[in-house]
């Protein structure tokens, strides 16, 4: 385990424990005069010894531990390595919690492989949906430290496996019990929401953008379209935005698509330079409709053709909107039935960090207990002296 701190430059408030220090030192111990007959052969004006004493040391001692730690709570302290690297078992839906022993459910090692985690409770199914079952494995593989054990338990027929193996950071204990995952409902996909920024000479071809978005709404619904000029502000990166005006790309676009954003631009749209576009959409020909490429993290498409019917005739067919929506919206594949034996995760998957666990809660209870401490002793004192 290696501790760190991840605001070191609040260290500075260290300065702070001169203040205590300095309050010690300037303070008069509170004295009462006393008359005895020798003091008459004394000076009337004696010179007294200056010499540094603090009073009430262990108080002094408190009030700077206590700045000590606000000023670390303030550094942020965290401590890397300190997850648990205990023995991980998850159950898919529709496997008997009895397959895991008594031992492993009472520590709570035994959890779901569901949105979540749920811990497993004896003798209690979960009852659950279609799951994304190869995002939760990697998931979890993810998120567990390194060396932790993982043993994931499936029955022999899985649901919502993708067309890959799930490929892991480590290998795991992969079970296999008799049974099948539950089926669940299929998930409806939420229809793509899309913003237009245009100038007057592409006015003429929003339209057919404009009936796409409609047509992709159920019936009574409002098309989901953000429309404005080039001057508006661009959209949320959950929206696709349809760039309609020649020349080259303002470079607040290309940031915007850069940072993950997806942008379709017009056929009189330069394209940034080094970038190589590869078709799309293409007619019966094989000639490109749509070209697309990727920019950072996100993805820049362009039209070939002017939105306009005698150039693109594909606007006026009745599969347009589809065709549109595949382009900006891929159809993702249904969650698939999968053999347990031939589904089990590979090796040689990526590694991610784990995040360190942060020791300011317990830095704020220790501050919370030296305050009542000083609180009493700082009573205490008051007391003592009072006449």
């Amino acid at each position: 385990m290696t501790p760190a701190l991840l605001l070191p430059a609040a260290l500075a408030g260290l300065l702070a424990l001169l203040i205590p220090l300095a309050i010690h030192i300037a303070r008069r111990s509170e004295q009462l005069p006393t008359d005895f007959a020798a003091l008459r052969w004394l000076r009337q004006k004696p010179k007294p010894r200056s010499r540094l004493r603090f009073d009430e040391w262990l108080l002094l001692a408190l009030r700077l531990a206590l700045l000590a730690l606000v000023v670390l709570w303030l550094a942020h302290p965290v401590l890397f390595g300190a997850a648990s690297k205990q023995a991980y078992v998850a159950l898919t839906p529709g496997v008997d919690p009895a397959a895991v022993d008594e031992k492993t459910l009472a520590e709570g090692r035994a959890h779901w492989l569901a949105p979540g985690y749920p811990r497993v409770e004896p003798g209690k199914s979960l009852a659950a949906d279609a799951v994304p079952l190869a995002s939760l494995v990697r998931q979890l593989d993810a998120e567990l430290p390194q060396g932790a054990p993982l043993t994931i338990i499936v029955p022999q027929i899985l649901q919502g496996a993708d067309a890959e193996r799930p490929r892991l950071s480590r290998k795991i204990d992969w079970r296999i019990v008799p049974g099948a995952m539950p089926v669940g409902k299929p998930v409806a996909i939420k229809p793509p929401s899309i913003a237009i920024r245009a100038d007057g000479a592409h006015a003429a071809g929003l339209r057919y953008l404009n009936a796409a978005a409609l047509a992709w709404q159920p019936a009574g619904k409002p098309a989901d379209v953000d429309s404005g000029p080039l001057t508006a502000p661009l959209p949320p990166m959950d929206k696709t935005l349809f760039w309609m005006s020649a020349g080259t790309l303002p470079e607040a676009l290309q940031r915007w698509i850069a940072q993950g954003g997806q942008a379709i631009v017009a056929s009189d749209a330069l394209l940034p330079q080094g970038t190589t576009p590869a078709p799309l959409w293409q007619d019966d020909l094989a000639r490109p409709l749509v070209e697309a490429m990727r920019i950072g993290k996100g993805r820049l498409l362009r039209f070939t053709r002017p939105l306009q019917p005698a150039q693109m005739p594909q606007l006026l067919e009745a599969d347009f909107p589809a065709r549109l929506r595949a382009l900006i919206q891929p159809p993702s594949m249904a969650p698939q039935r999968a053999d347990a034996a031939a589904y089990a995760p590979l090796t040689g998957g990526r590694a991610y960090p784990q995040p360190p666990a942060d020791l300011r809660p317990w830095l704020a209870l220790l501050i919370a207990a030296l305050l009542l401490v000083e609180r009493w002793f700082a009573t205490r004192r008051k007391r003592a002296i009072a006449p």
